[in-house]
């Protein structure tokens, strides 16, 4: 009897030294649990980021191959940049639009292609949620009337920003590294860029100036090695005695 009164005042005694924890058990695990929700939530919340913004890219493709440049021109923000190769920045919903004209007239034309795939998709979105870079690996089919068709490669740079829950493109540049004639191929034909448009010339020179195939430019690239965590913006270039770089 004197045994079993001692092993209850011991239990009385446990619970009593337990109660505090159980309850502040009680009282952390619905916050914990929260909080897993809220990071599970923002999550989901990039993913969808993520996978709009692919979404927006692809279809500024589907635009821009068609000659619809109002479309196009409409996915930018009111202040956003095009830039394509050496033609210079184009700044404004306005000024893009217009500048498209340099690659056919509108819903292009008979005899004119406009092909300008973008693969391998990076989309980096920042962790506010509120803006985001993409590269791409874009693949180039170009034709105009009384030319011959031209074969080309090239990288995407691209810049978003969210604005009232949309993604927009706020800059796209896109780096030409190679072109060539549709017939004679790459080991025979190496073509040069465009250059600035007399006609309707850019806001701001080219950011960056380059030369394509035979020269190796290499865009720095907007994301992050993932292993490393070191930026890939500072590469190593084959000087090109060309530029005299």
């Amino acid at each position: 009897m004197r045994a079993r009164k001692t092993f209850l005042q011991l239990f009385g005694i446990g619970i009593v030294c337990l109660s505090p924890m159980l309850a502040a058990a009680s009282d952390t695990a619905p916050a914990a649990l929260e909080e897993r929700l809220a990071a599970y939530r923002e999550r989901v919340a990039r993913l969808e980021d993520q996978d709009a913004i692919e979404n927006l890219q692809a279809m500024f493709g589907y635009y821009f191959d068609k000659g619809l440049w109002n479309e196009a021109a409409d996915l930018f923000t009111r202040d956003g940049s095009f830039e394509y190769g050496l033609s210079g920045v184009y700044i404004g919903q306005s000024r893009i639009r217009r500048a498209m004209l340099l690659f056919g007239p509108e819903g292009l034309g008979q005899g004119y292609l406009n092909n300008h795939m973008q693969l391998q998709a990076v989309i980096t979105v920042a962790p506010d949620g509120k803006t985001a870079t993409g590269r791409f690996q874009g693949m180039v089919q170009l034709s105009e009337p009384g030319a011959n068709g031209v074969w080309g490669v090239g990288i995407y740079e691209n810049e978003y920003v969210k604005e009232r829950g949309v993604w927009k493109i706020s800059k796209l540049h896109f780096y030409p590294t190679a072109f060539t004639d549709y017939d004679k191929g790459w080991a025979r034909s190496l073509l040069p860029m465009k250059g600035q448009s007399a006609l309707f010339p850019p806001d701001k020179p080219p950011t960056k100036v380059y030369r394509a195939m035979p020269g190796n430019y290499i865009p720095p690239f907007s994301y992050k090695h993932p292993v490393t965590g070191e930026p890939l913006t500072n590469l190593p270039q084959a000087p090109d005695s060309v530029l005299g770089q």
